[in-house]
């Protein structure tokens, strides 16, 4: 028997209003049991806890027993919702449907068992409200996830995200976890591209999503697995696992216009930095800094070794000259990525600058030290030194970056 794939709205459904923020999808086939304290639940929470307007659709998928008239009876006795029927099966052909004929601007969808916790729908919606992200996923593979389920389930789950992770390179955790939200504007340009009406329909959306460039903001969610769950686990674990590499085979032949795709929805690079953020500096401060504590380091390991043989100040001179000359060297091969000899002479006599500014500081300083206390404590005296090898390194950078940053091939 053929069946039809457009669908027929099962009642005339309330109209949306037009300040209605977010759409709830709640897909549904042979759920008579539990499709009323399913959405009885939901509609209790998001009237006490969501401060935007919002529907509720129920999208039955052909469903065979009661489901459909339980559904009309919660769409006459609450204003908020509504119901679509569709006279073929498949949880991502009701998405697909529910969501392109709704006028909301953020669409969500969660499973009629109610495992996740609601508490998590807010926090899920409140980025694509704001504009922050593009889509928004539930996950129970977060580090703060709380879940509840059998072993079987737990490897199944994890083992399929890491066969994303492997063939489709995704970057999300938890492809499965029924529980997600998308911007309608971004669902108007993802949705013609989706080819699964099934389970597989949330992986392929989301691959989509990231390879558009779009922003997927994920959730960690309290998940409590559902006993009486019907998924046949081996059919939809076949089903997946064609779907994967027919996506692969469009990712790897470029039979998915992502180009264009990402073109449209994706977002635009982010702006250059500001003339006084020049391009590389955060990169060059972190491998200034390595250098810096390695230099530190020797310099204190220098100073203690001739300290009592040579003084105070003389091991000072000694172990800031020693340190100073290996410390130009090391930034202007590591930090400004600078290599051969040209212009070395002349770095070198920058960093000796440097180092003359450096050993006016720490000099200074323990000669003032020294003119507090005639015999300041060693770990006082190495604390001055530290403290002043700070400052010293902090215009060395400066210098250093104004005579070889502009001068890197």
């Amino acid at each position: 028997m053929t069946f039809p794939s457009a669908p027929r709205a099962a009642v005339q459904a309330r109209p949306t209003t037009p300040t209605a923020v977010l759409d709830v999808v709640v897909p549904v086939y042979n759920e008579e049991a539990d499709l009323g304290p399913c959405v009885r639940r939901l509609h209790a929470h998001l009237t006490a806890h969501f401060p935007y307007p919002f529907r509720i659709t129920v999208a039955d998928n052909a469903s065979v027993d009661g489901t459909l008239a339980v559904a009309e009876a919660l769409a006459a006795e609450l204003p908020e919702v509504g119901v679509l029927h569709l006279d073929a099966k498949g949880r991502g052909r009701a998405l697909r449907a529910a969501w392109s004929a709704s006028p909301a601007p953020v669409l969500a969808y969660l499973d009629v068992d109610l495992s996740t916790d609601l508490a998590a729908l807010l926090p899920l919606v409140a980025p694509l409200i704001s504009g922050h992200s593009d889509l928004a996923i539930g996950t129970r593979l977060a580090r703060t996830s709380r879940v509840v389920r059998g072993a079987k389930r737990e490897v199944i789950s994890r083992g399929y995200n890491l066969l994303l992770r492997g063939t489709l390179a995704v970057r999300f955790s938890d492809a499965q976890c029924g529980f997600k939200a998308i911007r309608a504007d971004v669902a108007a340009g993802l949705l013609p591209l989706v080819q699964d009406t099934g389970w597989f329909f949330d992986t392929e959306l989301l691959v989509l999503a990231q390879r558009a460039g779009l922003r997927i903001h994920e959730v960690p969610v309290d998940w409590v697995d559902d006993p009486d769950s019907r998924v046949d686990i081996a059919a939809t674990a076949l089903a997946d696992l064609r779907g994967i590499g027919r996506l692969a085979r469009a990712l790897v032949t470029g039979a998915l216009p992502l180009a264009e795709l990402r073109e449209q929805l994706g977002r635009a690079p982010l702006a250059a930095p500001p003339a006084q953020v020049p391009v590389g500096l955060p990169r060059q401060l972190a491998r200034f800094a390595a250098v810096g504590v390695a230099s530190t380091l020797a310099y204190l390991v220098l100073f203690v070794a001739t300290r009592g043989a040579l003084g105070a100040q003389a091991a000072n001179l000694l172990a800031l000259l020693v340190t100073a000359v290996a410390n130009t060297a090391a930034n202007r091969r590591l930090t400004f990525g600078i290599t051969g000899r040209r212009h070395a002479a002349r770095h070198h006599l920058q960093g000796l600058a440097a180092f003359a500014l450096g050993l006016a500081l720490t000099s200074g300083s323990l000669a003032a030290l020294h003119g507090v206390t005639a015999e300041p404590p060693r770990p006082v005296e190495l604390a001055v030194l530290v403290a002043a090898n700070l400052a010293a390194t902090a215009l060395r950078f400066l210098l250093l970056r104004l005579g070889m940053h502009h001068r890197r091939p």
